[in-house]
């Protein structure tokens, strides 16, 4: 398996529980690691045949800005299924960090692995669209009436 990653990615968002983190925005140190298996782009030498992290980066921008999630945890389940979902990853690890919560520890945080195959199959997914495609083909599901 391949791995395209991003360390250290820093950008500043309101989230958390407390009242002291709902109204400033605070720093959070992003790191994604997403698995591809052996990634066409070594034979063909084309972004399109890999996972473009600088596309990646904007999305994770995009999301500091506009999420309205209040836990860490929730925030990196949100870039895990960004990863598995809209790119196509195998299998990721995201690590979402608060430097310097607190006085005295460097660092709070959570680490997530997800799998694509322990997706449930989304109602537009390409497999499910093929699955429903056979069945069409074999007179199993009935066509659509307008």
């Amino acid at each position: 398996m391949d791995i395209i990653f991003i360390e250290g990615f820093t950008g500043h968002t309101v989230i958390g529980i407390h009242d002291s983190e709902l109204h400033v925005a605070q720093p959070l140190v992003i790191d994604v690691h997403a698995g591809v298996p052996r990634a066409r782009a070594c034979d063909t030498d084309r972004i399109g045949d890999t996972i473009d992290y600088s596309v990646v980066r904007e999305r994770l921008q995009q999301l500091m800005a506009h999420h309205k999630l209040q836990l860490l945890e929730a925030f990196a389940e949100a870039i895990a299924d960004m990863l598995l979902l809209d790119f196509g990853a195998r299998w990721v690890r995201v690590r979402v960090v608060k430097p310097r919560k607190f006085d005295d520890v460097q660092a709070v945080g959570v680490q997530i692995e997800r799998d694509a195959a322990d997706l449930p199959v989304a109602p537009n997914s390409d497999a499910r669209q093929a699955a429903v495609i056979q069945l069409l083909g074999s007179g199993l599901v009935p066509g659509r009436r307008e």
